[in-house]
């Protein structure tokens, strides 16, 4: 048998990190990255065969999203979990200070996954939606 052991990671980085896969599953850290500002979010993601947990560890954020109800924006909390259901168009916007934990499915690839710009009526919505904290840079 083998003895228990402890792993311990970090991301201090910019950007999207994956720290630890194990079996299906893989975590993440997300931190700030120019993409995640307001005025130069210019994309949107979607993930056909997983499910992708977001968790704010710190900072101030926001997802996009089209839904049903078409594109929205929803401000996040800290600590709060916000599962984007698989196929779901999403992204974020954040402080320079933010950081998110990310898990997802371990196999989650650019043969599974979409990214396609945002369109000028996406862009505009977003502007208009986004939190005032995003709208002061």
């Amino acid at each position: 048998m083998t003895a228990p052991k402890l792993e311990v990671y970090d991301w201090q980085g910019n950007g999207y990190k994956p720290l630890v896969a194990s079996n299906g599953w893989l975590v993440a850290l997300l931190n700030w990255e120019p993409n995640a500002d307001l005025e130069k979010a210019c994309e949107i993601e979607a993930h056909f065969e997983s499910d992708e947990v977001f968790v704010l560890l710190c900072g101030r954020a926001a997802l996009y999203l089209i839904t049903e109800k078409g594109f929205e924006v929803i401000e996040v909390q800290p600590g709060r979990i916000y599962n984007v259901c698989r196929a779901t168009w999403h992204g974020v916007i954040n402080t320079r200070d933010a950081s998110w934990l990310i898990v997802e499915n371990r196999d989650v690839s650019e043969q599974n996954s979409a990214i396609r710009p945002l369109t000028e009526e996406e862009k505009r919505v977003l502007k208009a939606n986004a939190p005032d904290w995003a709208k002061q840079v």
